[in-house]
This record gives C-alpha cells, structure tokens and sequence, in this order.
C-alpha cells in the first residue's frame, strides 16, 4: 500500500515542536496527567501513559516532572483538573482538521480554536462533522532505506494491522491504539530503530497542498498548534514545501 511522501512532513513538524519546547514541556506535562488519571500511574498496565512517558523522555522532560505529572494524575498532588474535548472543522480546500485538546475550561478552548480557524480560512464544524474520515492508530514511522521486506515480515510478527510504503521510501506501520509501544518494542528487538512512533487520528483521504496554499494551510495549523490548550491536530492536508 503506497502513501504520500511523509518523511519530510513528519520531520518538518517535529521540528516546529521543538522549536517550542517550553510549551513542548507542557502539553507533555498535561498528557502524563490525563493518561494516568483515566488509566492509573502503572505503565505496564496504561499503554497510554507508557506512550506519553517514552515522548516526554524523547524530548528530554526531567524525571521529576514526569513523576508529579504522575503524581497529580492519581490524585497523590494537587493539581488542575483537565478535561479531553475534540474539536473539528475544515480548512482551505476542504482539507479536514480534528484538534484535540485537554482544557480546564472549555469555554476559553473553543473561542481560541473558532478563532484561529476563521482568522486562516478554515471553519469550525459540528461534533462528528469529520471524524469519520480519520482512524485511530498507532504509527510508527521508519526511515527511506529501511530493509521493507524485512520490516513488513516482523511487523506481521509483532502484531501489525498494516505496512504502509510512502513515495519517499519511508514506511510506516501501523498498529491499534493499544498496541503502538508493544510493536515497537518487538521491532526493536528485532533490529528495526523507529524515528517516530505515537497513537494518531490518521486521515483516511489525504489531499497534497502546494506553493500558496500549503503556507496558507501551515498558518492555520500552526495557529491551532499554538494554543495553550491545544494537545494534537490532525489533517486530511499533505504539505509540500516545493
């Protein structure tokens, strides 16, 4: 199965994150929270929080916050209260666009995000207006180069549900939501270094942007993306930086 070239998207994005570290550091924080809160503060038994605790690491997050982040989730620290809320709409093109925040108040939460999509074309729709062209997955996401034959017969292995090959060369496995860091661990064992992996809303109809209208779409998504409240968005929108 063949995909749009990923490779330079996902390290685009990655690099925009981690040009905001500070804030970085606090979505972390807030998902560490959420995931021990709603799963309990054993990794072993909270996939979730495994995945969260591996990314704040990824991203060098002390220890000690992540262990109050713990902490707080499971009521052993005072702490805000957060809650999940999903909001969805569409931006140029008729691209899809799902944002996935934890607020603590969601009043604040959806006027930021109303705004930010009216301010750069976009539009707010209704709960479920998109959702269902997205799936919910695992995605670990392996460099141009990686050995595919190899790779698709331990992904099979290890209990994959797909092997995606991208115009780059990257590939991309894909796994349920539960079961993202188990493969990964098993792929890793068999040899095969990831350089991304993360539980995702992936679109299923994906629509490749260019020259003004792929940074028309970048500002809308970098407008949501920087939203205190703002933890994830997902589009339908492949940028091309040619």
């Amino acid at each position: 199965m063949a995909g749009h070239s990923k490779w330079a998207n996902i390290q685009h994005r990655k690099g925009r994150q981690d040009a905001k570290r500070g804030k970085a550091f606090t979505k972390l924080i807030k998902e560490i929270t959420v995931a021990a809160k709603m799963g309990g503060g054993d990794q072993g038994a909270n996939p979730r929080l495994r995945l969260a605790i591996e990314k704040a690491k990824g991203q060098s997050l002390p220890k000690d916050n992540i262990d109050n982040a713990i902490k707080r989730g499971t009521g052993q620290l005072d702490g805000v209260s957060y809650e999940e809320v999903r909001y969805e709409g569409y931006g140029i093109n008729g691209a899809t666009v799902m944002v996935d925040c934890l607020t603590d108040n969601k009043i604040r939460t959806v006027a930021d995000v109303r705004h930010a999509f009216n301010k750069y074309g976009g539009n707010l729709g209704t709960d479920g207006s998109v959702a269902f062209l997205f799936k919910h997955c695992g995605q670990i996401l392996f460099a141009p180069g990686t050995d595919e034959a190899k790779l698709m017969d331990a992904a099979i292995e290890a209990g994959a549900e797909d092997v995606v090959t991208n115009d780059d060369a990257s590939i991309e496995v894909l796994t349920g939501p539960n079961d993202c860091m188990a493969v990964k661990e098993a792929l890793g064992k068999a040899g095969f270094k990831s350089e991304f992996a993360e539980v995702i809303q992936k679109s299923l109809n994906e629509i490749e942007f260019t020259g003004e209208d792929a940074a028309k779409m970048q500002k809308l998504l970098d407008a949501l993306e920087s939203l205190d409240d703002v933890q994830e968005v997902y589009t339908s929108a492949v940028l091309s930086e040619e």
